[in-house]
């Protein structure tokens, strides 16, 4: 089955903010952010991007896909480190141009390519410090990427 999305350029302002078509606004390069909640805590796992396949094969799947902009290519979260994010509820933002995605994180636990629970691991001191915050690694990344 091949998922399409309505185009937001034909729905009038009141559709997009308050309608029940699923429009997702794309930027210029074809991508929209993509924030990933873990379901229950509600703490923020990670933000990335989707392009319009990523999100089709989430939407499709239930398990979180995401577009690499370093890569440029897609992958499925957790296809090398085996910490699969299973969709349990996706919602998108007044102007459909944020996907916030409820997720149940598998493996490990670990979101984050560092092994950690989250990617937001460093606390910001002042406009040129990081602090980490003690967040412990569930995997040695070292292990399961390589290098």
């Amino acid at each position: 089955m091949s998922t399409t999305f309505a185009d937001p350029s034909t729905l009038s302002h009141d559709e997009r903010d308050e309608g029940t078509v699923f429009a997702p606004k794309f930027d210029a390069h074809g991508l929209v952010t993509a924030v990933a909640q873990e379901a229950g805590s509600n703490r923020v796992l990670m933000v990335a991007h989707m392009n319009a396949e990523a999100l089709r094969l989430t939407i499709e799947t239930g398990e979180v896909h995401y577009y690499s902009r370093s890569r440029g290519k897609l992958w499925k979260k957790g296809e090398s480190s085996g910490e699969i994010q299973r969709l349990v509820e996706m919602r998108t933002d007044c102007d459909q141009d944020v996907v916030l995605m409820l997720v149940e994180q598998t493996g490990r636990g670990a979101a984050c390519h560092t092994g950690r629970k989250s990617c937001f691991y460093r606390i910001v001191e002042d406009a040129d410090t990081l602090r980490q915050s003690g967040e412990p690694r569930l995997f040695d990344p070292k292990d399961v990427y390589g290098g």
